[in-house]
């Protein structure tokens, strides 16, 4: 569920509509110093495993983006998570979050697509070569929709086959413009 919108300040031109409930992937609480597997059809929190496999990352493993934990969106194999919140139809939103990859191994670049309500709306990759546990390197990324529904769902797919080692997500944010863009 959409927190309520915040009142932006003078030199502020977005108002935050959602941080997710959970955008940092915060719980369920990852092992310590590990992770935690979840298959398809499992929840975290309200983010929904909808293929596949994903690991949710403790900071004890690897650096986060943003909080304790992060997802890697793969678990073996490809996986992909949704969540659904509220819009305005016709209004325009952008997602924000933080891209990395697991470096723990090959390929060396990791690719996934960002959904919207089961459609791609934008492909991702990110080079793990030369980053670590403690230097993910990651980059924040971003795509702007108009909303076409009260509610839109929004998701993570890998596309890094036949590996346990996939793109990692964190720090999802949603805002909108209240103003001219």
């Amino acid at each position: 569920m959409a927190a309520p919108a915040q009142e932006p300040g003078p030199a502020d031109a977005s108002v935050l509509v959602s941080r997710f409930d959970n955008g940092s992937f915060e719980y369920p609480i990852a092992q310590a110093g590990s992770f935690t597997t979840y298959q398809a059809g499992q929840s975290l929190g309200p983010w929904e495993v909808t293929s596949g496999a994903v690991d949710l990352v403790d900071d004890g493993l690897w650096q986060a983006a943003e909080g304790n934990q992060s997802l890697d969106l793969n678990a073996g194999i490809p996986g992909a998570v949704s969540q659904t919140f509220t819009t305005t139809p016709g209004e325009t939103y952008t997602v924000t979050y933080a891209l990395a990859g697991n470096p723990a191994g090959g390929p060396a670049v990791k690719t996934g697509r960002v959904l919207l309500d089961g459609q791609n709306i934008q492909d991702f990759s990110f080079d793990v070569t030369g980053k670590s546990f403690t230097d993910m390197g990651y980059i924040k990324r971003q795509v702007t929709f108009v909303a076409t529904a009260a509610t839109t769902t929004l998701g993570f797919a890998s596309t890094t086959p036949n590996s346990a080692y996939g793109p990692v997500v964190d720090d999802v944010l949603v805002t909108t413009c209240s103003c001219p863009c």
